[in-house]
């Protein structure tokens, strides 16, 4: 069965809007406590299904990289991408974005923990997190109240 954990925000933006800030992976340290950006790769400028990223991730004093492929790219409705560390995977994160009638969105950010057993005994070691479900939830609520803020600061001019 998937380890997959998820945390959802209503947001007073357009779906369109939303997934414009959260496809800029460049910039998601702006909003997440553990993500410090994103490069993108070779050709790529922007998430399309094969482009590929080098996330940048911190907690703490601890810094760890990951190569990421975009699987999805739906504007407006859903960005995923796969994390692999070593040639092996890490995660599959997950952003959907549901218009509520009201003019605001539902922004869903969730993560698969696709580790295997050797990596799921190394990632505290290389993290400094020991509870990766606990802690990816804590980081997802923190993320997703963030980009709240922004997006609806943004709107507010």
């Amino acid at each position: 069965m998937p380890d997959i954990v998820e945390a959802s925000q209503k947001i007073t933006a357009t779906p369109e809007a939303l997934y414009e800030m959260v496809a800029d992976l460049p910039r998601m340290g702006e909003w997440s406590p553990e993500c410090a950006g994103a490069e993108w790769l070779g050709a790529a400028t922007g998430p399309s299904a094969g482009a590929r990223f080098k996330g940048r991730n911190e907690n703490g004093r601890k810094r760890w990289q990951t190569l990421c492929t975009i699987l999805v790219a739906d504007p407006g409705r859903e960005l995923a991408w796969e994390a692999r560390a070593f040639g092996r995977p890490v995660a599959l994160w997950r952003y959907r974005f549901a218009p509520d009638g009201d003019g605001a969105t539902l922004v869903t950010e969730s993560t698969e923990d696709r580790r295997g057993l050797l990596f799921r005994a190394l990632g505290s070691t290389a993290s400094g997190v020991s509870d990766r479900r606990t802690h990816n939830a804590e980081t997802m609520r923190v993320t997703l109240e963030r980009l709240k803020v922004a997006a609806e600061a943004s709107s507010d001019g």
